[in-house]
This record gives C-alpha cells, sequence and structure tokens, in this order.
C-alpha cells in the first residue's frame, strides 16, 4: 500500500510541477541534520515550491492526507528547530525558492521580503537605497527571512533596534488549514483583536508558514566606529555601559561582553587573528557606535566617550578601530567563539536570558556555582549585555575532543544534569531559557519542566486550536504531534 507521505509526494508534482519536488537522497541529505550536528531526521521528500500558492496548496494536501510538514529556511537553528523527526513521518517543506524581494521602499523605510530571501542579500539589497536592515547575526550567509521571524531572531544590535519582534511590520502566512492570511499591511494602528503577525513570530513554524514578511529600515549609519575595552568585571562593563548610554543618546548598537579566557581560545584556535589590546584583561567589551549625518565622525565620538571612562577606573584600557578592515577583524573575533570553543573540545551551550541588571551576577555566580557542582568543568559566559542575553556555556575538561565515545558519555552524564542546573539557575533569577535561538526540540522538556501550568495551558490551546491535527513542525516547541492536543 502506498504511503501517505507518497502519495502527497505525487499530488504536489501533479500540482506544482518536477522543481517543486526533491527526492534523490543525495540532494535531501545534507537538509536532515542541524546545524550543530546533534539531531538527525529522515525525510521521503524535500517540496519546495516558489510561490505562497504553492505553499497553500501543499499545507492543504498535507492536512488531507495526515502527513506533518516541517517548514525549513536555511536550517540554521540552533536547537534543532529545522530537523524532520527520525522516523521519517514528516516532509521537509523548504522555502528556499521563495527569494524575492516584492516591494523596497526607502521612503517609507519598508521591505517586503519572502521567506527565502537570504539575510545577507537583504542587506546588499537595502545597503543599494541607502537603507539597512538592522539585524545581523553569525549565519547571515545562509539564514532566512522565514526562519528569522519563526525564531524571532535576535543577534548583536537589539539593544539599538530590538528582536525580530520589533521589526516585523507584517505578515504573510499560510495558516495549517492551507488558508492564506495577508497580514503584510505595515498599519501602526489594528485593533481587531488577536495579533496574528505577533502570534506567529517565534512560533517555529508550529502554526502555519511564513511566507513573506513586510520589515522596518533605517538609514544606512553616516559613520561607525568600532571598539575593544578592557573592564574588571561585568559589574564594571555594565557600569560603562550605562555612562556610555547617557552620554551618546542611541549612538550605541552593539556591546558585547568576553570573558578574556574565551578571547585566549579564538587566539589560539583561528587563523589570522590577533588581540586588538596590548596585554590580557579578564573582561572584554566589543562596542559599535554609529552616528547620523551631521554628526562627528564617529571615531572621534567614540574616543571621546572613552576617555573619562578610562580615567574614572570604569575602563582598563580601550582601542577604536582605525579603518574598516581593522574593525571587520575585530568583528570576527566575536563572530568566532562558537568556532573556537568546538575547537577545544565538547562545550554545553546554554542560549539565556535574565534582567539586564542582573546579568552581571548571573554570570558570576552561576559559573562559580556549576563549577562546584560538577568538578572539573569549565563554566564561561559572553553575550549582549545591553539585552540580557547570556550564551553560557559549560565546557569539558581538557582531553576529550579527540575521544568522541568518551564526550559523548560526558554530555549525557555530566553536561545535562548540569544544563538542568544552569536553567534552574535562570528562571530563578527571573530569566527566560531561550533568549533568541528559540525552543525546537533541545529545549523542549526543559520548557515543559520549568513553565507555569498557565503558560503551558495557554500554548496547548493556542496550538490546539490553529493546528488540531498537530500536523505544523511536530515535535518542537511543545513536543510531539499529540501534545497539541493535550487538556
Amino acid at each position: 500500500m502506498t504511503s501517505p507521505q507518497t502519495r502527497l509526494v505525487d499530488a504536489v508534482r501533479a500540482l506544482l510541477g518536477p522543481k517543486a519536488v526533491i527526492t534523490d537522497p543525495t540532494d535531501i541529505a545534507p537538509w536532515l541534520d542541524d546545524w550543530r550536528g546533534r539531531y538527525h531526521g529522515a525525510s521521503a521528500a524535500i517540496l519546495s515550491p516558489d510561490s505562497t500558492a504553492g505553499v497553500a496548496g501543499i499545507v492543504r494536501l498535507a492536512g488531507d492526507l495526515g502527513v506533518s510538514l516541517v517548514p525549513q529556511g536555511g536550517n540554521t537553528s540552533m536547537v534543532g528547530g529545522a530537523t524532520p523527526p527520525a522516523d521519517g513521518s514528516a516532509v521537509i517543506l523548504s522555502l528556499r525558492r521563495m527569494n524575492r524581494l516584492r516591494r523596497m521602499d526607502a521612503n517609507a523605510a519598508l521591505v517586503v521580503a519572502e521567506a527565502g530571501v537570504i539575510l545577507a542579500d537583504l542587506h546588499a539589497a537595502a545597503e543599494a537605497e541607502g537603507m539597512r536592515f538592522p539585524l545581523t547575526l553569525g549565519a547571515r550567509g545562509s539564514a532566512t527571512v522565514g526562519g528569522l521571524v519563526s525564531t524571532n531572531a535576535g543577534g548583536t544590535q537589539v539593544l539599538r533596534f530590538g528582536t525580530m519582534r520589533a521589526l516585523v511590520a507584517g505578515l504573510e502566512i499560510v495558516l495549517p488549514d492551507g488558508q492564506v492570511q495577508d497580514g503584510l499591511a505595515p498599519l501602526r494602528k489594528d485593533n481587531r483583536g488577536y495579533d496574528l503577525t505577533q502570534l506567529l513570530i517565534g512560533a517555529e513554524g508550529t502554526l502555519g508558514v511564513v511566507t513573506a514578511a513586510t520589515l522596518r529600515l533605517v538609514p544606512i549609519a553616516a559613520d561607525r566606529a568600532t571598539g575593544w575595552i578592557a573592564v574588571d568585571s561585568p559589574h564594571a562593563a555594565l557600569a560603562l555601559l550605562r555612562v556610555l548610554e547617557r552620554r551618546s543618546g542611541d549612538a550605541i548598537e552593539s556591546f558585547e561582553l568576553v570573558p578574556g579566557e574565551i578571547m585566549d581560545l579564538v587566539l589560539k584556535h583561528i587563523p589570522a587573528t590577533r588581540a586588538p589590546l596590548d596585554g590580557r584583561y579578564p573582561w572584554l567589551v566589543l562596542i559599535e557606535y554609529a552616528t547620523a549625518q551631521g554628526q562627528p565622525p564617529a571615531r572621534d565620538s567614540l574616543e571621546t566617550l572613552l576617555g573619562p571612562a578610562l580615567s574614572d577606573g570604569l575602563a582598563r584600557d580601550a582601542v577604536v578601530a582605525a579603518s574598516e578592515a581593522q574593525a571587520i577583524a575585530f568583528w570576527r573575533l566575536r563572530d568566532s567563539i562558537s568556532e573556537a570553543e568546538r575547537a577545544e573540545g565538547p562545550t554545553i551551550a546554554h542560549d539565556i536570558s535574565v534582567p539586564v541588571d542582573a546579568m552581571p551576577d548571573f554570570m558570576v555566580s552561576a559559573a562559580a556555582a556549576v563549577e562546584a557542582a560538577y568538578p572539573g568543568v569549565h563554566a564561561t559566559g559572553f553575550g549582549h549585555l545591553g539585552d540580557g542575553n547570556v550564551h553560557f556555556h559549560v565546557n569539558a575538561p581538557a582531553g576529550l575532543q579527540h575521544d568522541r565515545a568518551a564526550a559523548e558519555r560526558w554530555r549525557q552524564d555530566v553536561g545535562a544534569p548540569a544544563s538542568r542546573m544552569v536553567y534552574d539557575l535562570v528562571v530563578a533569577a527571573g530569566g527566560s531559557i531561550s533568549a533568541e535561538h528559540g525552543i525546537g526540540q533541545m529545549k523542549r522538556d526543559e520548557l515543559a519542566r520549568l513553565s507555569s501550568p498557565a503558560r503551558l495551558a495557554a500554548l496547548h490551546a493556542i496550538k490546539a486550536g490553529l493546528d488540531p491535527q498537530g500536523l505544523m513542525n511536530p515535535g518542537k516547541l511543545l513536543g510531539l504531534a499529540e501534545s497539541a492536543r493535550a487538556p
């Protein structure tokens, strides 16, 4: 008897033509594993429509046949959010062919981008019009608009411009029953009840498929400066940030806090990198400062701001990039942290957030608590100090990077319980177990364990109301398909 998945593939091929269906296992294979290599799925096909009507047709057919769909863009999820189930029960719905910019309006500071538009391409298109899309992250060369919306992505400029939730002015959505909700109009006032646009942002493809988004743009900065600053502690870094904010208005776009020991790993493992500052310091800050037309040069302004900070003892040393090439080199150090830590050995990474004023205490106390509870591990945190986002890593003892079996045992025996401890500490601090990467399947159980009954009941009710068959991105966020029907 022909499987429902095969019947779906045949029906989509008949409806949309052969270009919309990929069944060669070799072509499917790269899209079955998550970016970190922790989750491995199976799928009979990749369905790849090039229009919203095509997506709607696929979703309707899948509903009729009872086949689950896993929406996928650049497959850059850090939490296994775009990986199909291992049993092959779901089919991948790729949005990569939907890669058009439907409208660019520099005067209105808006762009309408389809879900498959790659972030770097969006940056380039906006800049050609004298504008910019003010969200960037390490995976900008492969991450897509649909994925950024569905995970409420953050990045390094949240301090000034906010997450995707603040940058989305409207969405076009295919709901689980195949109906299209056209909410692309950038209405500043709209009181027609529940906000479907905001509901789908961060829903990780579990409530429908984002096919296009109206996004907010900002003018290209007239000038910018990038600097490295040495400080004694996270507390000193936060004090420095507050002083600089008061003196500069909204000119600070990024304020990244990095332990000196993590920077040591970057210099050790990433070729052609060098320390911006002479000497070694316990904590470092990467700052991006942007100015508008008619204001003094950004480098002069940043250096003027940093002078009193150095003389007052808030900073121990500082350097401002003398060229664009040097600024790029500074940012490469920050963007290479994950790569450097992977090269050093097994790491359990946690994307978490706490209230901004609590972040310094948390970074210090949580690291000490985890190291005391699990002798031999090393815990460190870095991240976006201005928005409370901590990338908190628990690193294995030295020597495991060349023994895969021992590394996996360490992950299970030490890493897993250490992670639970980290999340308990986050909740105790009034924070969130996911700041910008989403829940996916990696944090699904922790979300269920640590969320209030009221929150879980509301999430399940929303899922069951919009996706009663539980076919949209099964196993992500709330769990298996049947969890959508939980009371």
